[in-house]
């Protein structure tokens, strides 16, 4: 009698999908207004800096985040926004930020 093995063999895993790696792992989200295809950008595959609408801050190379757009099928890729994964699961909680200029009132 043989002993048991708890890991699967080498030829029994099935290969990386560097691809998708990459690219991220997607999923539709229902909010309040609405659902959205959201996608998790690692932080191997954020090579470009981006803004986030929900904090308006910069989201930098290599800090890993998510995409997202609306689900309907009607968007283009000018509808996809890159949010911090933290201002993302907020987004129902708080208004979004708005950016202002430097010389730009306060308070009005």
């Amino acid at each position: 009698m043989s002993p048991r093995r708890n890991r699967p063999r080498p030829e029994e895993a099935p290969p990386l999908d560097r691809e998708r790696l990459e690219r991220g792992v997607g999923s539709v989200q229902t909010w309040q207004d609405g659902e959205w295809q959201v996608r998790a950008i690692p932080a191997s595959a954020a090579g470009k800096t981006y803004r986030c609408p929900g904090c308006v801050q910069e989201i930098r190379p290599g800090v890993a985040h998510v995409v997202a757009w609306p689900a309907d099928g009607r968007g283009d890729l000018g509808d996809r926004r890159h949010w911090h994964t933290g201002c993302w699961r907020a987004r129902d909680r708080r208004a979004p930020g708005v950016e202002r200029s430097r010389s730009a009132p306060r308070y009005g």
